[in-house]
């Protein structure tokens, strides 16, 4: 494709705008003088019919139709308007040009349809009676739920076209004027600046490459020949300060990608001008299209705002904690501190984040955990205590009473023998996942659930119930089998205790594509939907005293929790209140 000269790409292109832009000027002032008067037109035209409506209305309520019509003619001679009156159903009562006898309904004319419904309306059509074009305004007369009729202005629009004619003949010779001494003034201009620069384009292009070591040639004019001097020192500082700065900038990026910890760079003005990966990924954004916009705009906390609000303002250190409430509770230790510009100016504030989601979490269940466990210790050894206290106090010489209490007491130390067991073996179950690839192995899914239904057996007797099992015998899995059989046991031990009697436990083993699914179902009390979430927590319960009356020391779902954990699976759990529970165990196939 053979390329133009400059010149003729630069001066067709500028007269071409100019003469566009003229011709947009000029049909947007036509356009807007025309609209203008229009709209100071229909204005008026509503004021005129405003004001007639006020006479008409009571005539219209008497129905003195005859009076209407000579009030209209009177009224349009005297303010050189058209006033029309429409009675509700579109028939024409009084008109100031024509009989009304002889007109047509006016009940589907566009703006007496919308003056029904909204009140006012506005049209510029042709009047069939008149044959003129007319600018129509039309105002309901009456009460919004009791209408009268509608009271028409309308004038015709030949005087403002006239007027507008004239307006736009004046525009037109401006704007030809206007576009010859543009052409001129383009042509004269391209000629002068355009050779030379074509020249310094020339030798410039190796800029253009890249190859800043390159020299222009120093032209024959002064300015271009200054230009040359210019750029030729320009690229020699740019090569330098490029190249210094693409090592920075490569070095910056190094460090701040690696960074474990998030970091911000906000200005004076609280906008982002730089944050690393980690930042984006703690506050949940896209670093590329956040950069420039206000902090209140990427994150919404409160507190971080204060935090960035008090290094600015402060000019001194800060820290201090962040929650991010989204879709999970996130929090953050930032570290903020003045970020001051080159020239020492106003300074922005440089933000070092850290996440402390996990420790806070842990430090959670440290504390819930110490409760929990002085909560459920408490309980017997005060009961210990309270009894034994009874005996010494003379007690233990009535017969009856002595083994009454030592059968409470020797109840309450089976219940801290057992709270003490299940810790134990919750903490064996928790270091033996240390070491969980040197602990399972291929086994039969079926001898397992076998075996644990085996261990439920005395206790379904008691409330004589059964365990029914469904499990082909040929399903197998990666599995430590003592674990896995407690897990099962735990379950089963639950639905017994929470189910009425002689009611079925339901013990299933299921596969599928890449899970083996074991599945335990009671038909018992069943467990609310608040409770779900947190089931597997240890010494959480749904029903505190139902729990302590039948034995459970609240960390069987636990033991159960962590074993499924040690064998890579899940759990889950499905219950309806007065339905029964589903619990559920995922090993991987």
């Amino acid at each position: 494709m053979r390329k133009r000269r400059l010149f003729w790409q630069l001066y067709p292109a500028t007269l071409l705008i100019a003469l566009l832009a003229l011709a947009l000027v000029a049909l947007d002032t036509s356009s807007s003088l025309r609209q203008f008067y229009l709209a100071r037109t229909a204005e008026d035209l509503e004021s005129r019919a405003r004001l007639a409506e006020d006479q008409i209305v009571p005539l219209l309520a008497a129905q003195k139709y005859a009076e209407i019509d000579a009030l209209c003619k009177e009224l349009g001679k005297r303010s050189s308007t058209r006033l029309t009156v429409i009675l509700p159903d579109g028939k024409v009562v009084g008109d100031s040009d024509e009989l009304p006898q002889q007109m047509d309904n006016h009940a589907q004319r566009l703006e007496v349809a919308e003056a029904r419904s909204e009140g006012k309306g506005v049209s510029l059509r042709d009047s069939v009676t008149l044959k003129k074009t007319l600018c129509y305004v039309a105002v309901r007369a009456g009460d919004h739920d009791r209408p009268l009729g509608v009271v028409r202005a309308a004038i015709s629009l030949a005087v403002i076209d006239d007027a507008l004619r004239e307006i736009r003949n004046h525009i037109l010779m401006v704007s030809l004027l206007m576009a010859v001494l543009l052409g001129i003034a383009s042509l004269i201009i391209a000629r002068r600046f355009v050779k030379p620069l074509e020249e310094l384009s020339h030798h410039a292009e190796w800029f253009a490459r890249g190859d800043l070591g390159h020299r222009l040639s120093t032209a024959n004019s002064k300015e271009v020949g200054g230009l040359a001097d210019t750029l030729n020192k320009m690229a020699g500082d740019l090569e330098d300060k490029l190249n210094t700065v693409v090592r920075q900038r490569n070095e910056r990026d190094a460090i701040l990608s690696s960074m474990v910890e998030g970091v911000l760079a906000i200005d004076a003005d609280e906008r982002l001008l730089r944050m690393n990966a980690a930042a984006a990924r703690l506050l949940g954004v896209d670093a590329s299209l956040v950069e420039g916009r206000s902090l209140p705009e990427i994150v919404r906390s409160i507190d971080l705002h204060k935090l960035v609000a008090a290094v600015i303002s402060t000019q001194q250190p800060v820290e201090g904690e962040v929650v991010l409430r989204d879709r999970d509770a996130r929090f953050l230790q930032v570290h903020g501190t003045v970020l001051r510009d080159a020239s020492e100016g106003r300074g922005g504030a440089l933000l070092v984040i850290h996440d402390i989601t996990d420790l806070k979490r842990l430090e959670s269940i440290r504390r819930d955990f110490v409760a929990n466990v002085s909560h459920e210790l408490k309980t017997p050894v005060t009961s210990i205590q309270g009894y034994v206290e009874t005996l010494l106090d003379g007690a233990m010489n009535d017969a009856t009473a002595r083994e009454k209490f030592l059968k409470i007491v020797a109840k309450h130390t089976e219940r801290l023998h057992a709270i003490l067991e299940d810790l134990l073996t919750l903490a064996r179950v928790e270091q033996e996942g240390e070491k969980r690839e040197s602990m399972l192995a291929i086994g039969s899914l079926r001898s397992v659930l076998e075996a644990a239904i085996a261990d439920c057996g005395a206790k379904a007797e008691e409330k004589n119930m059964q365990v029914q099992l469904t499990c082909p015998a040929e399903f197998t899995a990666s599995i430590n089998a003592s674990l896995l059989e407690q897990a099962v046991v735990n379950l089963i031990e639950n639905a017994i205790a929470y189910s009425p009697p002689s009611q079925t436990v339901e013990v299933s083993g299921l596969t599928g594509e890449r899970e083996i699914e074991i599945r335990v179902r009671d038909h018992g009390c069943g467990i609310s939907r608040e409770h779900l979430t947190r089931i597997f927590e240890r010494f959480y319960r749904v029903d505190k005293s139902r729990s302590r009356e039948s034995g459970g020391t609240g960390l069987g779902l636990a033991i159960v929790k962590h074993i499924v954990q040690i064998h890579g699976g899940r759990t889950a759990v499905e219950s309806t209140p007065g339905g029964g529970s589903t619990f559920s165990i995922f090993v991987p196939r």
